[in-house]
């Protein structure tokens, strides 16, 4: 029972790390689902022999609720700090999720042009802006990835430390 335990935990843990790349699965959410399994029904320890606290639980459900937040308003940032409009980060998750026909070259040319294409189109704006804000668009977007990354890597540590 143990194994599967660990297991399932892993799983989620590489869905989550998954997640936080691919659009449309909750990355971090599904890493501390991973950590939730371990401390229910695990028995695991870390190194120094401890189990996995209920503090240490709920502070990473509060990281991964403020990185699940920073993860709509960090591209914004990015997108209006670079002038652009809603239209642009719009564009961005669209030429996202067309990208992932070709991942992952598909994904970053596809949110880089879907929002230089809505700005240019929809926003009315020239090429130059529309590039500009396309960028900004692109940059905040992976910043959110990198920020998702992170969490769900250092959650995945903690999943293995704790499984095994």
């Amino acid at each position: 029972m143990e194994t599967f335990i660990a297991i399932a935990a892993i799983l989620l843990g590489i869905i989550g790390i998954v997640g936080s790349v691919a659009p449309g699965l909750p990355g971090p959410p599904l890493s501390w689902l991973g950590m939730l399994v371990i401390y229910i029904w695990g028995s695991g320890t870390n190194a120094a022999g401890e189990p996995m606290s209920t503090t240490f639980l709920l502070v990473w459900l509060g990281i991964v609720i403020a990185i699940s937040i920073l993860d709509y308003i960090v591209p914004a940032y990015f997108t209006k700090l670079t002038g652009g409009s809603k239209y642009g980060g719009w564009g961005a998750i669209a030429g996202l999720f067309i990208g992932l026909i070709f991942p992952p070259v598909g994904m970053i040319l596809g949110s880089l042009l879907g929002s230089f294409v809505a700005e240019f189109l929809f926003a009315g704006k020239g090429a130059g802006a529309s590039l500009k804000s396309a960028f900004g668009a692109f940059i905040g977007f992976m910043a959110g990835t990198g920020i998702k990354l992170i969490c769900t890597g250092v959650m995945m540590f903690y999943i293995v430390i704790y499984a095994f």
